[in-house]
């Protein structure tokens, strides 16, 4: 019996040693994930594109920044910001 059980326990405890796989996104509902719209950079900011930015970053809401223009600082998990230049092409995607 005991010889079986060495065995054992040596499988239990180097298994404990194996590397975990890096765990993936795990994204609320309505949480924004800038990275799915990387191909609107360079595209002018449409309505359309504005949704679709929208649609694939999984967030509620989107709000186009326009150079110079003055934004609330405060930070929301579930909005994509969509920054432009002077000819309105999206030079910028982030979450907050």
């Amino acid at each position: 019996m005991f010889r079986l059980l060495v065995p054992l326990a040596l499988v239990v405890a180097l298994s404990a040693c194996a590397p975990l796989p890096p765990p993936g996104p795990v994204l609320p509902p309505g949480a924004c994930d800038a990275d799915n719209a990387a191909w609107a950079i360079g595209v002018a900011a449409t309505p359309d594109v504005v949704d679709r930015v929208r649609v694939d970053t999984h967030s509620r809401d989107a709000r186009v920044i326009a150079p110079g223009q003055a934004v609330t600082m405060d930070y929301r998990g579930d909005r994509v910001n969509i920054r432009v230049n002077e000819r309105n092409a999206i030079i910028g995607i982030t979450c907050g």
